[in-house]
């Protein structure tokens, strides 16, 4: 089945499918901007009094439901879709919502914006930029974007089991930069300690704070030119009143989510108001997540190819799209970025532009008697391990290579 099988349907002509609806099973991509677009929907759909499921695959298909409507939402598949090319999921879920006679919450759409790869305001995001500028619930401030203030300490510096991750902690996880300490939380904590930040760090703290990520985002031999334009969406930040310090910070929690502990997310995604221990189990996911990404890239064997970058890993299979993506936006001077887990016969990719990646994936895995799933932009194929015969991801690599 391929990428696009429909047009994208104006939010005022979905807003009214969904309106008469007497049920909407709404199922995202694995990705933040796709569970944003989702949970805005679904909010929605709660508002207006209609019952819905959602839920997260990594490779939508609308599924038949009786009496229902089927939403596919990152993907252009299905008469109902909001797909993720052209403008961030999360940008056209805000337009639907209004169209439905809600007011969706702009701080949700504008960190689906940013887990898209852009920047609040871009893209068609304006609207939900106002909207969230006049309700007072962003502010720009200099920094850099993480979900956590730097007021709150690791769990194990304090007496409760639920505190959220110091600074440093935070800074080594995110997913936003690449530097010489992510996925080192002692060597970001030794970063910082010689800017003296304080505990409520003021604008010149957060500038020192931001220079230092983008020094260091783009100074190492193996830093590609991308990594600078990168970068950008860690720094500057939007501080808001929402579940997280910053709209960048809680991008990076519902991309991590969306890969790591989707049910987490989906219920992050719906929750106005989310209970404390609910953004706990959202940041421990996102704080394992993230320092497994950087660990596996920093343990990987990194080869330039025609057309791509090859990072040979050894990680769990709902990191590896996240090191695929790292690796595109910092390592790779290629177009296309591949992170290969030879032992568990999977590999993840992603793409600087939408290229049919997902349909290159499906085509290559195909050719190997593998699985192969994703969107324009990124995608995956996995292949048996278990005995003989089975199909050899490198075969699958070497497809993609050649698909692409």
């Amino acid at each position: 089945m391929t990428e696009a099988t429909s047009a994208t349907p104006a939010p005022d002509a979905l807003a009214g499918v969904l309106a008469d609806a007497p049920f909407v099973r709404l199922v995202a991509t694995d990705d933040g901007d796709a569970l944003a677009a989702a949970g805005l929907l679904a909010r929605a759909l709660r508002a207006t009094g209609t019952p819905f499921q959602a839920r997260v695959d990594r490779d939508p298909v609308p599924a038949d439901v009786d009496d229902g409507v089927a939403v596919t939402v990152g993907v252009d598949r299905g008469p109902h879709a909001i797909p993720g090319t052209g403008r961030p999921a999360s940008t056209a879920a805000f337009a639907v919502a209004r169209a439905l006679g809600v007011e969706p919450d702009p701080v949700v759409a504008l960190a689906g914006v940013v887990a898209a790869g852009s920047i609040p305001g871009a893209d068609g995001s304006g609207d939900a930029l106002d909207a969230a500028e006049r309700a007072g619930r962003v502010e720009r401030r200099p920094g850099v974007a993480l979900p956590v203030s730097g007021g709150e300490r690791a769990a194990h510096e304090t007496d409760g089991a639920d505190a959220a991750p110091s600074r440093a902690e935070a800074l080594a996880a995110s997913t936003l930069a690449s530097t010489r300490y992510s996925g080192d939380p002692d060597g970001a904590r030794d970063a910082l300690d010689p800017l003296g930040l304080s505990a409520d760090p003021d604008a010149d703290d957060r500038r020192r704070f931001a220079s230092l990520v983008a020094v260091d985002a783009v100074d190492g031999d193996d830093t590609s030119e991308r990594a600078a334009a990168a970068v950008e969406r860690a720094l500057r930040p939007y501080a808001t009143d929402g579940p997280f310090e910053t709209v960048g910070g809680y991008a990076d929690v519902l991309d991590a989510l969306a890969r790591e502990a989707p049910g987490t997310g989906v219920a992050l995604a719906l929750a106005s108001d989310p209970a404390p221990s609910l953004r706990t189990a959202a940041l421990d996911a996102w704080h394992r997540h993230g320092l497994a990404a950087h660990r596996a890239l920093d343990d990987a064997t990194v080869g330039r190819y025609d057309g791509c970058v090859v990072a040979r890993v050894d990680a769990a299979p709902a990191v590896l799209p996240t090191v695929a993506r790292l690796v595109r936006d910092f390592r790779s001077p290629e177009p296309v970025a591949v992170a290969l887990d030879e032992g568990a016969g999977r590999l993840a990719a992603a793409a600087v532009e939408p290229i049919g990646l997902g349909d290159a994936c499906r085509t290559a895995a195909d050719d190997v008697g593998g699985d192969g799933w994703g969107t324009p932009a990124r995608g995956g194929i996995a292949v048996e391990t278990a005995g003989p015969g089975d199909a050899d991801i490198t075969g699958a690599l070497a497809a993609l290579r050649e698909a692409i």
